[in-house]
């Protein structure tokens, strides 16, 4: 078990702040999406960005402004959008400066290309693995480890001492690397991909990201071991001919780039939307505790009630019709899912968050080709998480003497500023 997993290093206050990041795309405060919803109930399709149809302020994470936008409201649409990477195609990210900090991955890739880059790794993240690999290896031993830490205590903020290191360290160790890596690779990781450090910055930190997962892969092809790096040196890439390869260091590279990214930030906002949408509704928390089957059903309600990123762009390759309304090749569609994951044509009362909601699919995790690659990863550390609090800290409630707990970031990446709890 690593230290730095329970240590009380201010860092995971630093990395891990909703509020800070909240001001580095737009100073956006607060749920927007009673505002995405009157959008949707204008019209299901509009021309402009979403961003410029809330009147937000322009940010550094905007895509090239040259392109004519459209906004996407609609469940129906939102999917339909989704699962055409053909003719609203994911290659809008090779115009994202964030994204191209990674290298070449497959976020960008469409078709027949996605589909066989996808393949080398996926296999890794499907829920069999989720449950049989990941869980026994890194997410029991995490989550216990945590949850044992806070054992005498009498109250916990869970955003810092739950949420934001879970993630974090499983998906580090899942990676290959030493745990005690986790956070000097995550701040690295933030400052590579951020416009608000300067350009030597930067520059240092995307060395040392590239540096530490280089010896890694050194290490694993001189022996493998049982993690992701040692599965993408040995599983073998199918070229379009029907031959196959081994991949090149820099396309594993850009794989660990994506994968750390997303699975060390995603997870944490959402388990602590999950843990507050539950704790919130007493009786929602109370349910689970006595029957542990409808903790998935929290999980799922709580991606389409609030998913942690609530739009995603696409570039139109064709001319197309889209709701009756008419877009050019080369437009850029913003995809609203969490106008989408809201629509009242497809669930009744749909801004209450409602364990017991008949089951139905949702954009949460996306949907198609681009799905989340590993999402069932992160609904077991989710899974994990509620059943070990729920084992330890059956009395949990949140803590009313404590600042009320707010959603921020807006359009980006929104979390729980805090979840305070009393534990006994």
């Amino acid at each position: 078990m690593s230290e730095t997993l329970i240590a009380d290093d201010p860092r995971y206050r630093e990395i891990f702040d909703v509020v800070k990041e909240a001001s580095h795309v737009g100073k956006v405060q607060g749920d927007l999406t009673p505002r995405m919803n009157a959008l949707r109930e204008r019209a299901t399709v509009q021309k402009g960005a979403l961003r410029e149809l809330l009147e937000l302020p322009e940010t550094h994470q905007n895509f090239d402004r040259y392109r004519q936008h459209y906004t996407v409201l609609s469940y129906k649409l939102c999917e339909q959008v989704f699962r055409d990477n053909q003719l609203y195609s994911s290659e809008v990210y090779r115009e994202s400066a964030g994204v191209q900090s990674l290298g070449r991955t497959i976020l960008e890739m469409t078709g027949d290309e996605h589909r066989r880059y996808r393949s080398v790794v996926q296999p890794m993240f499907l829920r069999p693995k989720a449950m049989t690999w990941w869980k026994p290896n890194w997410i029991d031993e995490a989550v216990d480890a945590l949850l044992d830490r806070l054992i005498g205590r009498d109250s916990s903020d869970l955003n810092i001492d739950l949420c934001a290191r879970l993630p974090m360290h499983v998906v580090t160790r899942g990676i290959g690397m030493s745990g005690e890596d986790a956070l000097t690779f995550r701040e690295h990781l933030l400052r590579s991909t951020s416009a608000h450090v300067a350009a030597e910055e930067r520059t240092h930190a995307r060395n040392e990201v590239t540096r530490m997962l280089k010896e890694l892969i050194v290490a694993r092809r001189a022996e493998t071991g049982d993690d992701v790096v040692s599965g993408l040196i040995t599983n073998d890439f199918r070229l379009a001919d029907g031959g196959s390869r081994k991949l090149t260091d820099d396309e594993i590279l850009g794989y660990c780039r994506l994968i750390m990214l997303a699975g060390g930030g995603t997870t944490w906002r959402q388990l602590g939307i999950t843990l507050h949408a539950l704790l919130t509704t007493y009786r929602f928390w109370e349910a689970c505790r006595e029957d542990r089957t409808l903790i998935d059903a929290a999980i799922n309600e709580s991606l389409r009630w609030c998913p942690t990123d609530p739009t995603f762009p696409r570039l139109v390759t064709q001319d197309v019709e889209l709701g009756g309304v008419q877009i050019a090749a080369g437009s850029r569609v913003d995809v609203c899912l969490g106008a989408g994951n809201r629509d009242p044509e497809r669930w009744s009362d749909p801004d209450r968050y409602d364990l017991f909601r008949p089951a139905q699919t949702h954009l949460g995790f996306s949907t198609g080709t681009h799905q989340c690659l590993g999402m069932n990863v992160a609904k077991q550390e989710m899974i994990t998480a509620l059943n070990g609090l729920m084992d330890r800290f059956p009395k949990m409630r949140l803590d009313p003497s404590a600042p009320e707990p707010l959603l921020m970031g807006g359009l980006e990446q929104r979390g729980m500023t805090a979840v305070p709890v009393l534990l006994t």
